[in-house]
């Protein structure tokens, strides 16, 4: 890979050269490979490639999979780099599958594991508010997904844009099976809080639990809103908003 240095901004396919920019704003330019694809699926040299293609494949679709079953929830906490960070964590998570063979390992096997799913818990889906700087006092988990906040006052335990007047907390419980390729989500009601100083205990819990196979993602949202006239709208800037993977749990 060498960088490009020119007067012309080029981009795309030139010959045997690939002109391309990097998110750091610089370009680079690269030789075509010339590897014909029947190569690289065929000959034994190409083993480890093979394996390689087919378990980011399978770590890709299951990050779809994750990410489509949150969908709703994650359109109010928007990351543009959710999806590479997600698949990078499955990626690692599959690593842990400590039976199958290499180019077959899984991340629903992986996450078996203890090591899988400590990779996985505590996942931030919006990078620009992790949990922790967000929520500045202890939340408890109990049974029965019950995610509890003692004398919470929203006002100096929470980071939040100052056109915010109100805060919305709602747990979910996603439901995902890697081998079938389905989700099923369960939520909880949303408490909707003023940004004032008036301590409160917030309970949330899922009104129904999930059953079936997979895993359980337990999810944490926050969003912040500004009330106008008696209605809450959700702020333009949703930045500060939180999706938060409490825990995952075998069904």
């Amino acid at each position: 890979m060498a960088k490009f240095k020119s007067i012309f901004i080029i981009e795309g396919t030139l010959g045997e050269l690939t002109f391309y920019k990097l998110k750091n704003g610089k370009h680079y330019v690269k030789r075509k490979t010339s590897i014909p694809r029947e190569r690289i699926l065929l000959d034994p040299a190409f083993a480890r490639t093979r394996e390689n293609y087919s378990e980011f494949g399978a770590v890709a679709r299951a990050g779809m999979l994750v990410r489509g079953g949150a969908s709703l929830l994650l359109k109010n906490a928007r990351d543009p780099e959710v999806s590479a960070r997600l698949t990078s964590v499955l990626a690692k998570v599959k690593n842990c599958d400590p039976d199958a063979a290499r180019g077959q390992r899984t991340v629903g096997k992986g996450l078996l594991t203890p090591e899988g799913k400590a990779l996985l818990n505590g996942f931030d889906f919006n990078a620009k508010s992790p949990l922790d700087s967000v929520l500045s006092c202890p939340y408890t988990l109990k049974a029965n997904h019950l995610f509890e906040l003692s004398s919470f006052v929203p006002a100096t335990m929470l980071r939040h844009p100052e056109s915010a007047t109100h805060v919305s907390f709602r747990t979910a419980l996603l439901n995902v099976d890697f081998e079938l390729g389905t989700t099923v989500m369960h939520y909880s009601p949303v408490e909707l809080l003023p940004l004032d100083r008036t301590p409160t205990d917030l309970s949330l819990s899922p009104s129904t639990l999930p059953t079936g196979n997979g895993f359980t993602f337990w999810l944490l949202h926050i969003s912040f809103l500004q009330e106008l006239n008696g209605e809450h709208y959700s702020l333009h800037d949703q930045s500060y908003n939180v999706l938060h993977l409490l825990r995952v749990e075998e069904l």
